[in-house]
């Protein structure tokens, strides 16, 4: 399902990417404190265009199982990063997310709004029974967006995979659909 129409929120859309898109996530992509918890390392700019290759290449795939999405700011259409849900069990229902948002613009709601967004929609548009991502017990901001999003920690997995050159632990974070739809409530009760 290709968006003809990008999700949106308050403050942002999420779009499919565009070949020159690089361009806009390359400094992010290559800053070692934004990519420090991720499971690739800083990129080179030609690596920066391969992977908006890549998500461009996935999106046009049937079935599609992955949704990688710019998150572009509304007021001045400026990319500011990147989150993505993976359905890597369709027979289940279930899918992964994640996140990555330029330095400049941590700490202002984005990611929430922006993964809030892409969770409504993998649990009202594709039907999905579970969400879930995981992160490193050292980068606490991300287990908060994470809890914002009504996600419940599930485990804490020590030494569960190398990276970077080290053993990292892992915490499991997850969301039901029927949790989902309380939570949906409560949000459209209070507005």
């Amino acid at each position: 399902m290709l968006f003809t129409t990008p999700l949106s929120t308050p403050r942002l859309l999420l779009r499919e990417f565009e070949e020159d898109d690089w361009r806009a996530t390359h400094p992010y992509e290559s800053d070692p404190e934004v990519v420090r918890y991720q499971s690739h390392g800083v990129r080179t700019s030609e690596e920066s265009r391969d992977y908006i290759r890549r998500v461009r290449a996935l999106a046009s795939e049937t079935p599609r199982r992955v949704y990688d999405l710019a998150v572009v700011l509304r007021d001045g259409n400026r990319l500011i990063g990147r989150c993505g849900m993976h359905v890597n069990n369709p027979e289940m229902n279930e899918a992964m997310l994640w996140y990555v948002l330029d330095r400049s613009r941590w700490g202002k709601g984005y990611i929430p709004e922006a993964v809030q967004a892409l969770v409504d929609f993998g649990f009202g548009t594709l039907g999905l029974h579970r969400v879930w991502a995981d992160c490193d017990p050292r980068n606490p901001a991300s287990f908060r967006v994470m809890e914002k999003l009504g996600m419940r920690k599930e485990a804490h997995f020590r030494e569960n995979v190398f990276l970077k050159g080290e053993w990292c632990d892992s915490l499991i974070y997850a969301l039901l659909d029927h949790e989902w739809r309380a939570r949906a409530a409560a949000r459209s009760s209070s507005t």
